[in-house]
């Protein structure tokens, strides 16, 4: 059998498995971090519910947000390039959707733009933490608003640039997918190094250390573990500045800004904007 873009692109370290991540973080699912999932999208849509509204959730990883999505209301569309993470999202569809008519799970690629014009309007387009990983972001920038709806909603996380420290770290991304060896050693490493630098940062500000980590699902409701497996590991890897997401969508897709929260470290800047 011949083997797919997806599995070669895996076996020759070229892409992470986000989809076996995110497999992993089922397992320790729960209600709470899917109420906790809800607020944040209702606190960064700055809506109190999404009924009568589409959404379409680009690389929807573990299917937590379309959801969550699903829960305030909303006709949902979920689609992601790797078939492990459209089984999370048909699993967790079987078991806390409310009706399968108002939610629909596909696999397919942003960088495909017949796929993406054929999916229809979105009152909502969301892909979190996703653009970047797709191997051609500019690609993925402009073909992910094209679902989108006149007056709709545009919401996307994005990695943040840091010149030589973005060039490190995807460095040893590509050192973490070579091999298994390696995926081994720098996960425990950067695990004992969080770890330990988290605790001492704790101590000396006289904070429980370990609350940290119960606290950490209060974000987004998701899990520090398999946000640093998918941190380590994820290929590919690009960052743009907030200065650029924002001009861009401006010049090409006059998209208006209408909120924005930046990180000055690798992390993701989220950024929202109406068309």
């Amino acid at each position: 059998m011949k083997k797919s873009t997806f599995d070669e692109e895996i076996e020759d370290g070229r892409r992470f498995s986000f989809g076996e991540n995110w497999n992993s973080f089922l397992k320790g699912f729960s209600e709470e971090r899917l109420t906790i999932a809800t607020e944040s999208l209702k606190k960064m849509l700055r809506v109190d519910n999404l009924h009568g509204k589409s959404f379409l959730d680009i690389g929807c990883g573990s299917g937590l947000f379309s959801l969550a999505a699903h829960r305030l209301g909303a006709r949902v569309m979920s689609l992601d390039f790797d078939p492990n993470s459209v089984q999370c999202a048909n699993i967790l569809k079987d078991k806390y959707g409310d009706s399968s008519l108002h939610w629909a799970i596909a696999e397919g690629s942003v960088l495909d733009q017949e796929f993406m014009l054929g999916l229809g309007k979105y009152d909502y387009v969301y892909s979190w933490g996703v653009l970047h990983h797709t191997g051609d972001m500019i690609k993925a920038l402009h073909n992910a608003t094209l679902p989108l709806e006149e007056n709709g909603t545009f919401f996307i996380g994005i990695y943040n640039d840091q010149g030589r420290k973005s060039i490190f770290w995807r460095k040893i991304k590509e050192s973490y997918n070579s091999n298994f060896i390696m995926r081994g050693l720098i996960l425990s490493a950067y695990i004992s190094y969080m770890v330990l630098r988290m605790s001492l940062s704790d101590v000396f500000r006289f904070k429980n250390p370990f609350s940290r980590y119960s606290r950490y699902k209060e974000l987004r409701g998701m899990s520090i573990y398999h946000d640093w497996v998918d941190w380590i590991g994820g290929l590919p890897f690009e960052v743009a500045s907030p200065q650029y997401i924002v001009d861009f969508f401006f010049e090409f897709h006059n998209l208006k800004l209408i909120g924005i929260t930046t990180t000055s470290t690798n992390g993701i800047n989220e950024y929202v904007f109406v068309k």
